[in-house]
């Protein structure tokens, strides 16, 4: 059975860091994309950014480029979301999903599995 564990959220103060953990179990993560998304109170669930099967590439949404990171552990089984320099406005449930295959996507529907989310406050 395919399932994500995401974790790492907390409440963190502006221009703070944390790093998201998205852990996978029953499948063979270096097949799979990996995608993070966030949805703020009131708004809907958006990509924040995705990485492919290997591990190489990766997409960054533009509100976060330069902020946040996306790796993957494929020897771990973890995929990770390193966000920097956060403001109030990164305050969300941020959550994981992974797809078979080599590309990824920011899209919603693009991905057949869930992790349950994590929250992250930034406080200012």
């Amino acid at each position: 059975e395919v399932q994500l564990q995401a974790s790492g959220g907390g409440l963190v103060q502006a221009g703070g860091s944390l790093r998201l953990s998205c852990v996978a179990s029953g499948f063979t993560l270096d097949d799979y994309a990996i995608g993070w998304f966030r949805q703020a109170p009131g708004k809907d669930r958006e990509g924040v950014g995705c990485v492919g099967g290997g591990g190489s590439r990766t997409n960054i949404a533009g509100n976060v480029k330069g902020r946040f990171t996306i790796s993957k552990n494929n020897a771990k089984t973890t995929a990770y979301l390193q966000m920097n320099s956060l403001t109030p406005e990164d305050t969300a449930v941020y959550y994981c999903a992974a797809t078979a295959g080599s590309s990824c996507s920011r899209s919603i529907l693009y991905y057949d599995h869930w992790g349950q989310g994590t929250l992250v406050t930034v406080s200012s």
